[in-house]
């Protein structure tokens, strides 16, 4: 690391102010201050001091992130040899699945991080460190037959629209990654939705073995074809159709362990979350007017993303609520939300992206609330002790 360091150390002057590769400085600043910790000192008004910042704090997300995404990788060659009934090993499966997930990450990357290197040049301003998880996020909530052209498209839009139009990391309103899901979903819906994106090659279609339909638990809910549901066990394990990142609910708790052991992710919302979605099942189940309310609550949190978002996308700490009880609040009503959209409106199967994104525009309005209440309980306090 020493000869790194010199390195940097040496071509630095050109990327400093008069150097012939200032314009540049925006993009030596980001990739010295992701590989070293920057030697920066505050020079006026109170900081507080951590060994922990905002890059590191991002690589523990991408690490928590690894399990679902290997995972994966190896799904996605599981259900394709599973589809034209062929044998393959552990390394064979996997190493397809991985050649077809790759460029998927890649394209995720190049065009978010092109996107903010741009706007960092302009603005002068240093790079965000923010994409460094949506660059990740957004290709785990992918079918593997996306067309990269489309990850690309939905990728700019989400960075342009989603955060940069509102002053970067930190500023959004809207979690980046979700948005990306969703423009896909609504300009281009045949290809995030149905049954041919979530194995790969049915939308070329391949010649696949008789009876298999590449049906995800969640669409042949909704068609209220519930003996076709794998059981809770295989839900849990996740040999099943899916977004990328999304099917194995044991790998997402591994990565669900690793964000609440280092505190970076916040268990106040992952909790009431899953109390949430527990909740509307059971009332689901009390009406059960279809067979999809009939279906256990813990089989409702096994399906599709609720897991995912539970832990990686309701937990984003610029736009969940920031209050402790709007934590809450926050996470509740996205498990509630998730359970209603997915089960009382079949136009839209994946509820938890929509719960999310609805959400994350009340969280101010439910911290301000909090915060009101909180200020109307002291106030009650004052004028007591004052009376006495």
């Amino acid at each position: 690391m020493n000869g790194l360091r010199k390195f940097l150390d040496k071509i630095k002057p050109s990327f400093q102010k008069g150097g012939k590769f200032h314009f540049l400085h925006s993009t030596f600043d980001a990739f010295e201050t992701f590989l070293f910790v920057p030697n920066k000192t505050t020079q006026r008004g109170a900081h507080i001091r951590d060994s922990i910042d905002l890059k590191r704090t991002m690589s523990i997300v991408i690490m928590a992130l690894i399990p679902a995404l290997l995972f994966g990788m190896y799904n996605v060659g599981y259900q394709y040899f599973k589809a034209i009934g062929q044998e393959a090993g552990f390394g064979e499966m996997f190493w397809f699945g991985f050649l077809k997930v790759i460029p998927i990450v890649i394209v995720s990357y190049v065009s978010g991080l092109t996107v903010e290197f741009i706007f960092a040049q302009v603005r002068h301003h240093e790079v965000n460190e923010g994409f460094l998880v949506s660059g990740m996020l957004i290709p785990l909530i992918m079918p593997v037959n996306i067309p990269l052209w489309m990850v690309s498209v939905a990728t700019i839009f989400a960075v342009i629209f989603g955060k940069e139009v509102f002053g970067g990391t930190g500023m959004n309103v809207f979690n980046p990654a979700l948005l990306a899901r969703a423009f896909i979903f609504f300009a281009y819906p045949k290809h995030i939705s149905g049954d041919m994106p979530w194995t790969y090659g049915l939308t070329e279609h391949i010649q696949t073995v008789d009876g298999f339909s590449g049906a995800t638990p969640l669409a042949n809910a909704a068609s209220y074809a519930i003996d076709k549901i794998p059981d809770n066990w295989t839900l849990f394990i996740g040999l099943i159709p899916g977004s990328i990142g999304e099917t194995s609910k044991a790998a997402i708790l591994i990565g669900a362990f690793i964000l609440l052991f280092t505190g970076v992710a916040n268990w106040r919302v992952m909790l009431s979350v899953v109390l949430g979605g527990l909740f509307m099942g059971g009332i689901m189940n009390l009406f059960a007017v279809n067979p999809y309310m009939e279906l256990s609550p813990i089989t409702q949190l096994l399906m599709g993303g609720f897991m995912f978002g539970a832990v990686f996308m309701a937990t984003d700490p610029v736009t969940a609520a920031q209050t402790n009880t709007g934590k809450y609040i926050f996470g509740f009503l996205v498990g509630v939300l998730a359970l209603l959209i997915r089960v009382l409106n079949p136009a839209y199967p994946e509820g938890m992206m929509l719960a999310i994104l609805l959400m994350n525009a009340f969280a101010p309005l439910i911290d301000h609330y909090v915060i009101q209440a909180n200020i109307k309980r002291r106030m009650k306090r004052v004028k007591v002790s004052t009376n006495k």
